[in-house]
Formats: structure tokens, C-alpha cells, sequence
């Protein structure tokens, strides 16, 4: 969808947006840490964010992963910045034919910077002198296939009215909308804003709030962008410049401060300068009360895919719950999507594992920290309860803390664990909560929610006897355990799917977006199995800590486990006498 259309569904709802911007990493587990930062930002609900482009285009290979990435996995509206510095047309012609076909419909056009070590900029061979002509070309070669921005000006035009002309030709040329550059003067952004539509200038107009990470940084930022600081900030930080967490306090408040004065002087749309940080942006939001409308925020229960072959997939297995890339990565060529159903779009085969989806999403060193030397069951026992209590922050299966929908059943999943049950995925029962629920909700407005409890845990073949025989007293139910030589075990007489979560909307189907199924969970516990492979590969092979989890893995089953009664939120515990 175009970033004009989401704005004006905005403004007609008569509430506010926002938008976050973010720049490639330079490291590998800088790009890892990113998109884990991104899926987590989602639950913020901007309307769309924004991946910039190198000077010079040193990172335009990695913007157009990272932006085809969050519309893919992540299911981010992305607009993708594009400059005409060291770009020759050809490689413009790439860029835009690459981010057409991934279904990315947003562009911000720039003339961008000089690389880095030159000093004066000048247009390459067959490429562009000025934005306005990248975004004619753009508008000549796509027509009105891409929604284009702009930045409001250039910091190298000394000319105030020119730069306003300059502006205007820009947006004659066929740009959409406008981001502004970092402001810390709201009574000159409103000014500025005055003359702009004074000028017959009617198009969107964002601005950009750079939120205060720390001293060095801020004064580079400003310095590079030659803005002006009120003396009241200057004044505020200078005594606290060498305190980060004072300073970040500050930059949150002064934010907060901002947008509010912004609002009152008519602005309802933010573009938040990111700087790849979650925490100060996330305050800023809760500062200003900005909520996202559910049916924005979470349209399911899981991010929907924007790329374009996966449009009508409203349908995924409950397994890849917590390695969202992981199963986008093992799908990504099938030729067709469930729409509503589980049906068909089985018979592709799962993509192989890759060294993404079958990988530890933290270096050996953080996750020895995290995992320290297991030397006994009872030490893994620990490290799951203590999960499940909210003192360890990740599992190899999980690379975040639990949801928080299963905080009613957290001890009772740490209680599970203790016995020997080490569970991977979970979600309590929901019997008709309204999808305006701020945990359980999802969708459309006006609609119900509901789910079954759902546990999937490894366990030793002995346990997993004794528990199969108390399932047979409890008809609501069904279970597939598999172990790692891919011997099934089940109650299911059926192998339809069985939806674990469904919605009720005004004037529509009922969709069912999460449900569990054998051949999917077979095509999982190849990768769930994988990743105690990677953890033992931590440990030295003859270690006490190696041999425990290589035991675990060869013997031990992988369940899941539904209990088909919704209304009952306690059943599925008593099996562990609970």
C-alpha cells in the first residue's frame, strides 16, 4: 500500500500516525539484532517505516535486503530511500525494478551526500544531478506505481526562498509527501509549515523527530545538519553531558514536549529518527499516550507478509510462533497461500533449513552467558523454569520473553518445566474476548477472539508413555509427539487441520490464522531438533554440558498438545497434576 493511503485512512479515522526510520548495520549481528528490533517495533504500529541509503550507495545492497525483509517477514510497510549519488542509471533502473517486484511501493528520493572522503558532490555518468530528476524519471519509467517523499530542503542551499521554490518544483515533479529533517525549534517547524502551504504546497508533511540518545551524538547530528538548537536545550544538556542515562531521560522528555506543541499546532503524523533504537521511541510513544488501533498494530495474530506472492495468506502452523523468518525463509517458493483454509497450499514441500532458519539467534558468547554449562537434567529444568518465570530473557527456540498472553499461565508453564517437560511454545485458552483486547486481541473491530490451550514441549520417552495414557481419559485432547528419527505418535484420527485460534468479524468469514497439523509439524521438528545441535556445538564435545543435550536430542520426543475444550482454561494442566 502506498504511504499516502495509509495516511489518509488516518486522518479520516481522525487519529494520529507515526512512522520509524532505520539505517543498515555494518556488522552481521547488527543486521540480526535489527530485524529482531523491528518485528518487536511492529507492536508500536507505525504506519510504515523507512531504511536509508549509504552516501554514495555504500549500502545499497543491504537497504534493499533489509527493506525487502521487513515487507516479507516482518510485514512492515517500507518505504526505501534512493539517492542519486554514485548511481548510474542502470543501477536506479535495478533498484527500482528489485523493490517493484518485492512489492515495495514507497520511495524517498534524495540527491544524497558526497561519499565518504569527498568533499564537494557531483553527478556520476548517466546518473542524476538533482532529486527532482530522479523523481521525474521515477514518475516517467513506474507512472504512479510509487508513492515518492522527499526531504523538505538541502543544507548546501543558503537561499531560504530558493530552497522553497525548489521544493515546490519537486513536488510538481510528483512527489507524494514530505519528511522533514531534524528539528529541535517547534515554533520554527510551524512557521516554516505556515509558508510551505502558503505556497500551495498541499501535500502530507511529516516531521522528523530525532530523539536524544546521547551528547556526541547530538551534537554531530546537528553539526552535519547545520540545525539550529534553542538555548534552553543547549543550556539543559550541558551539565548532564557525560550522564547517558540522564541525557537519554532528557531526549525522551524533550520529544514528548515536541510532538505535543506539534499537535497543538495541527500535526497528527511523526516520522521518528530511530537511530536502530527501541526504548527511547517506545516511551515516547507511551509519553504521548499514542496507541495504535489494534486492527493496525496486530490485523492477526501473527505479522501479515507484505510480499506479493503471500496477499491471501491469512493461515500459518502454530510452530514457527517465535522464528517468524525462519518459516517465511522454508516457504517463500511455494506458488500459492492459504486463503482461510488449510487446504491445498500443503502439498509443497518445506524449504530445507538454511543457515538462518536452523542458527542460534545470539554469538557464542552471549548465549554461554545466557545458558552458562548445563550438567544435569535438572540444571536444564532450571534454565526453562527460570525462562518461563521471566529471569531468563531467551531459549534457543525462543530468542524473546514470553508473550504477554501467557502471563495467567506463567507458573504453571514454570511448574511444567520443573518436572521434566521443557516446553517451547504455549497459549492459554481465550473464550470470546473482544478483538479490541489489549493482550488477547486482534483484527477487526467489533469482533470476538478465541483460542485453545496449546502446549509443545520435549519430553523423555518414559514420561511421554505415562502421559499418553492420561490423555485417553480426557476426550478434548489430541496430541503428535515425534522423536528425532521422525517416529510419529498421535490420537488424531483425522489429518485435517485443527485451528487453535479464530476470529468472529462483522461481515465476514471466520478466519482461523493459527492451526496445528501433521505436516507441518513434521517439517518442524527437523529445525526444532536442529537447534540442540547448535546448542551443544557451544560446549566442547566431551563436556558434561555436550553429552547432556546430545542425550536429550537423540532420545527424547517433540509434543504438542491441544486441548480442544476452549472453555476450559485448565484442563490441559491437570495432565501434569496441576
Amino acid at each position: 500500500m502506498k504511504v499516502t493511503q495509509k495516511i489518509e485512512r488516518a486522518e479520516a479515522e481522525g487519529r494520529d500516525y507515526w512512522s520509524f526510520e532505520y539505517f543498515p548495520p555494518k556488522t552481521e549481528i547488527g543486521v540480526a539484532n535489527l530485524y529482531d528490533r523491528m518485528e518487536r517495533m511492529y507492536t508500536l504500529g507505525p504506519e510504515f517505516i523507512d531504511v536509508t541509503w549509504g552516501a554514495g550507495g555504500t549500502s545499497s545492497d543491504l537497504t534493499m535486503q533489509i527493506c525487502n525483509t521487513a515487507q516479507a517477514v516482518y510485514g512492515l510497510e517500507t518505504c526505501m530511500h534512493l539517492t542519486c549519488t554514485n548511481m548510474p542509471r542502470q543501477k536506479i533502473d535495478d533498484a527500482l525494478r528489485e523493490a517493484k517486484n518485492n512489492g515495495i511501493q514507497n520511495i524517498l528520493a534524495l540527491r544524497g551526500d558526497p561519499p565518504r572522503g569527498v568533499e564537494n558532490w557531483e553527478a556520476c555518468d548517466t546518473g542524476f544531478a538533482y532529486a527532482s530528476d530522479l523523481v521525474k524519471y521515477i514518475r516517467a519509467q513506474y507512472g504512479d506505481y510509487f508513492c515518492i517523499a522527499y526531504p523538505e530542503g538541502h543544507i548546501d542551499n543558503s537561499s531560504k526562498e530558493d530552497d522553497m521554490q525548489r521544493l515546490k518544483y519537486k513536488v510538481e515533479c510528483g512527489a507524494d509527501y514530505i519528511v522533514t529533517q531534524l528539528f529541535y525549534d517547534v515554533p520554527l517547524y510551524l512557521s516554516w509549515l505556515k509558508e510551505v502551504r502558503a505556497l500551495g504546497i498541499t501535500i502530507p508533511i511529516l516531521p522528523g523527530i530525532m530523539p536524544i540518545q546521547n551528547y556526541g551524538g547530538f551534537k554531530r547530528m546537528t553539526t552535519l545538519a547545520k540545525t539550529y538548537v534553542p538555548d534552553h536545550i543547549t543550556e539543559a544538556i550541558e551539565p548532564i553531558k557525560d550522564d547517558d542515562n540522564a541525557i537519554k531521560q532528557y531526549g525522551i522528555r524533550l520529544a514528548v514536549d515536541m510532538c505535543k506543541a506539534l499537535k497543538a499546532g495541527g500535526v497528527r503524523g511523526f516520522h521518528f529518527y530511530t537511530l536502530n533504537l527501541e526504548r527511547s521511541v517506545r516511551l515516547i510513544l507511551e509519553g504521548l499516550g499514542f496507541v495504535a488501533p489494534i486492527e493496525v498494530a496486530k490485523p492477526l495474530p501473527w505479522n501479515p507478509s507484505l510480499a506479493k506472492n503471500r496477499e491471501k495468506e491469512n493461515v500459518r502452523p502454530i510452530f514457527w510462533k517465535n522464528r517468524t523468518r525462519s518459516y517465511i525463509l522454508r516457504t517463500e517458493a511455494w506458488d500459492d497461500f492459504p486463503n482461510g483454509r488449510w487446504g491445498d497450499a500443503r502439498s509443497p514441500a518445506f524449504g530445507d533449513l538454511d543457515g538462518y532458519g536452523a542458527s542460534l539467534k545470539h554469538t557464542p558468547a552471549e548465549a554461554l552467558k545466557l545458558w552458562d554449562s548445563p550438567a544435569t537434567k535438572e540444571d536444564l529444568y532450571k534454565l526453562f523454569s527460570d525462562y518461563c518465570n521471566g529471569t531468563l530473557v531467551a531459549l534457543p527456540w525462543s530468542d524473546s520473553p514470553l508473550f504477554p498472553e501467557s502471563e495467567i499461565i506463567r507458573a504453571k508453564l514454570a511448574a511444567v518445566n520443573g518436572k521434566g517437560f521443557l516446553t517451547i511454545n504455549s497459549q492459554p485458552a481465550v473464550d470470546g474476548a473482544p478483538s479490541t483486547h489489549p493482550v488477547y486481541g486482534w483484527g477487526p473491530k467489533n469482533g470476538f477472539v478465541y483460542q485453545k490451550s496449546y502446549l509443545e514441549f520435549f519430553v523423555a520417552p518414559e514420561a511421554l508413555d505415562a502421559l499418553v495414557k492420561k490423555i485417553e481419559g480426557h476426550p478434548f485432547l489430541t496430541y503428535y509427539a515425534v522423536n528425532r528419527q521422525g517416529d510419529l505418535r498421535t490420537n488424531n484420527q483425522s489429518d485435517s487441520p485443527n485451528a487453535v485460534t479464530w476470529g468472529v468479524f462483522p461481515g465476514q468469514e471466520i478466519i482461523q490464522p493459527t492451526i496445528v497439523e501433521a505436516v507441518s509439524f513434521l517439517a518442524w521438528k527437523d529445525e526444532a531438533y536442529e537447534l540442540w545441535n547448535k546448542w551443544e556445538g557451544l560446549y566442547e564435545a566431551s563436556s558434561a554440558s555436550a553429552k547432556l543435550i546430545r542425550e536429550i536430542s537423540s532420545t527424547w520426543f517433540l509434543v504438542n498438545l491441544v486441548d480442544n475444550n476452549f472453555k476450559d482454561d485448565q484442563a490441559i494442566f491437570e495432565l501434569f497434576d496441576l
